[in-house]
């Protein structure tokens, strides 16, 4: 009678090397629970995770427009968007070196004379 080897099936030349580790919060955990027994697993049971997120994954090829954009030429731009901002605030303050408070300091006035004189309009019209 011919001995049967017992334990896991090799895997030969399909042997995986990379590893990937997943974290979970509370949400998404229950999600992949909701999906495992949609598929009646049971998610507490070792080695049943793995197997069916490699099927879900490698059996569903991306479509386009589930693809992310290539975000090298974004960040480009978006430091380009930066150096722009920076070079309109050192004109501005360039510009207004001489005396850079001094549109404030006329609006604040302007706006100090304008409640003064509400005040003394509703103080007027209460009867006293």
């Amino acid at each position: 009678m011919e001995q049967r080897k017992r334990g896991r099936k090799r895997l030969g030349n399909k042997k995986r090397y990379h590893n990937i580790m997943l974290r979970f919060n509370d949400t998404e955990y229950e999600k992949l629970g909701q999906l495992c027994e949609s598929y009646q697993l049971d998610i507490s049971k070792r080695g049943t995770i793995s197997p069916l997120l490699r099927r879900l994954i490698l059996q569903q090829g991306a479509e386009e427009k589930d693809k992310l954009p290539d975000t090298s030429n974004l960040a480009y731009h978006f430091n380009k968007i930066g150096n722009n901002i920076n070079q309109l605030v050192k004109l501005a303050h360039h510009k207004n070196l001489r005396s850079p408070n001094s549109s404030l300091q006329n609006e604040i006035q302007r706006t100090n004379e304008l409640l003064y004189r509400l005040l003394e309009i509703t103080n007027e019209e209460k009867p006293g």
